[in-house]
């Protein structure tokens, strides 16, 4: 009785998270007068026959009209460039922090934590300073260079490195390895599990990013696609629900994609760095 309880539970938070992705997916299919029905439906019928009738049209004009199509291809190069770039950057550092000995690196360390102490919207006004005068300010720099590196990212980084035995390391270093190649060889091949829950979450954080995009480019050509999402409401076209629906679900499937694909090594990592960290 217990054991059919819970599942009677999960299949309900289930529901409601998969309901409204689902209504989300049938209202971009459908013609603008089939949504307004006093029936609700889940599928994309016609209003007065009860037929099937989606359409492509939605997207067709979102992707074209509503500038969405180089918005996408702008998020994905952006994720493309950024994410790989900030995940080196960032395990580069976390390994010195863990394994090399180096003067005041204690200290550093918790003067960098203590960063994550500040609110990040304080901070956006320096960050938007120091990209116009490092003249990345309305380019493709200015989305990626700011971003580049992730306290949070480094202290999650550090402390799996830290669980990792030493022995390897020492026995590495006498038989004459060098410092990168045990980084390249040993410690980045034994933290996939880690390296894959900050790869993902690091993803999933700039490919939905509204605000930073908002405040360094006023070229649409540059808009990615929460930002271009963001102008489609705001545009004349922002009442057409259909066409907002289309829109949201472009920015949605390639999330769904990589937590579906990725499922099982998020799982892994949430479970090392619950434990190890």
């Amino acid at each position: 009785m217990r054991k059919a309880s819970v599942y009677v539970a999960l299949v309900l938070l289930a529901a409601v998270s998969v309901v409204p992705f689902l209504w989300m997916l049938a209202t971009s299919l459908k013609h603008g007068p089939d949504i307004y029905t006093k029936t609700p439906s889940l599928l994309p019928l016609d209003k007065k026959t009860g037929e099937w009738a989606a359409t492509l049209g939605n997207y067709a004009y979102v992707l074209d009209v509503g500038g969405l199509g180089s918005a996408f291809v702008n998020s994905v190069w952006v994720c493309a460039i950024l994410v790989p770039a900030k995940l080196l950057i960032d395990a580069l550092a976390a390994y010195a922090f863990a394994r090399i000995p180096f003067p005041g690196r204690d200290k550093l360390f918790v003067i960098m934590l203590g960063g994550m102490m500040v609110p990040a919207i304080t901070l956006l006004v320096p960050r938007i300073h120091v990209t116009q005068s490092l003249g990345m300010f309305d380019s493709g720099w200015g989305l990626i260079v700011p971003n580049i590196a992730s306290v949070l990212d480094i202290f999650l980084l550090r402390q799996f490195f830290l669980s990792l035995p030493g022995e390897l390391e020492e026995a590495a270093l006498i038989d004459g390895a060098g410092r990168m190649q045990i980084f390249w060889r040993i410690v980045l091949p034994l933290s996939k599990p880690v390296l894959a829950v900050v790869t993902i979450t690091s993803f999933l954080f700039h490919w939905n990013d509204l605000v930073w995009p908002l405040l360094v480019t006023n070229d649409p050509e540059l808009y990615t696609l929460p930002l271009a999402l963001q102008q489609l409401v705001a545009s004349p076209d922002g009442g057409r629900a259909y066409y907002i629906m289309a829109g949201a679900t472009l920015a949605v499937l390639p999330v769904i994609a990589v937590l579906l694909v990725f499922q099982r090594r998020i799982l892994q990592g949430i479970a090392f760095t619950g434990l190890k960290g």
